[in-house]
């Protein structure tokens, strides 16, 4: 697969009285179709980072390749056109008084053809499933519809690139699968690139592959499984575990004989079942 996003030893420092770095000579690569998810405990740089793949920072040192670009003043905005955010609060992202009116503003921004606009703002809003609510006020939509505007207002511009920004941490759990359920339809039907930056362990379970970011540095990259079987090791990191892998510590330490490898719920369900169906 093509690489879509290239890091080579990026480093960033926000001050220079700063004792250390935000982000300390990161180099990573993702694939074209690949959703990452990018973990880490509050201030690690993992939101740093997600800046600097579209440019809202410019690293100190390194080099950033997006779509096969190499960041630059004179490239800037066509890399922006390649990459869309979806951040942690969606009220600090609505302009239109409508849904339909904020799905569109992006696109008047960039002088789209009306025809086309309209065309591309009613697919995006039924590609999120808001199309009941296309002529609502977006401050009076809940949660995680708010959310999945935000998103539609992002995929009618159709980069090729999603980036999340925290964009479920302020959901309850319901509005924060609402919110996972549309990100993964869209991602399959148009073969998006999606990174999660979060703290959220089922969000980044979704993903094919995991990057753990302590103290602005990249430490550990992986599958889900292969993340999470670190167990202890996270929560010394300040970070959470699936549901499965908790359950499978708490049985650990009654003396229960646990798998070693990841359980996802209905993984975990399957084996408990097998394993007091049998005694």
């Amino acid at each position: 697969m093509d690489k879509v996003i290239t890091l080579k030893n990026i480093s960033y420092q926000y001050h220079t009285t700063d004792t250390k770095p935000a982000l300390n000579n990161i180099s990573l690569s993702i694939e074209a179709g690949e959703w990452v998810a990018i973990i880490g405990h509050n201030g690690s740089g993992k939101s740093t980072l997600a800046k600097t793949i579209n440019g809202l920072i410019a690293p100190n040192q390194g080099e950033v390749t997006v779509g096969g670009l190499i960041l630059s003043e004179q490239n800037i905005w066509e890399i922006r056109k390649l990459v869309g955010m979806v951040f942690q609060n969606p009220d600090n992202q609505f302009v239109g008084s409508t849904v339909q009116d904020d799905v569109a503003f992006g696109l008047e921004n960039q002088g789209i053809p009306r025809d086309e606009m309209i065309d591309r703002v009613i697919d995006a809003i039924e590609r999120v499933k808001m199309t009941e609510f296309i002529e609502k006020e977006p401050a009076r939509l809940s949660g995680g519809q708010k959310q999945r505007v935000a998103i539609a207002g992002v995929v009618a511009l159709r980069p090729a690139i999603i980036i999340l920004d925290e964009a479920t941490s302020m959901l309850d759990p319901q509005g924060r699968q609402e919110v996972l359920t549309t990100v993964k339809a869209i991602k399959e039907k148009a073969n998006l690139t999606v990174i999660s930056i979060t703290h959220d362990i089922d969000e980044a379970a979704n993903a094919n592959r995991i990057m753990v970011i302590k103290d602005g540095e990249l430490i550990q990259e992986g599958t889900p499984e292969e993340i999470f079987m670190s167990g202890e090791k996270l929560i010394e990191m300040g970070l959470d575990l699936p549901f499965p892998e908790k359950l499978k510590l708490s049985l650990k330490e009654r003396g229960i004989d646990v798998p070693a490898n990841y359980l996802t719920e209905e993984g975990m369900v399957d084996w408990l079942w097998t394993l007091f169906s049998t005694k």
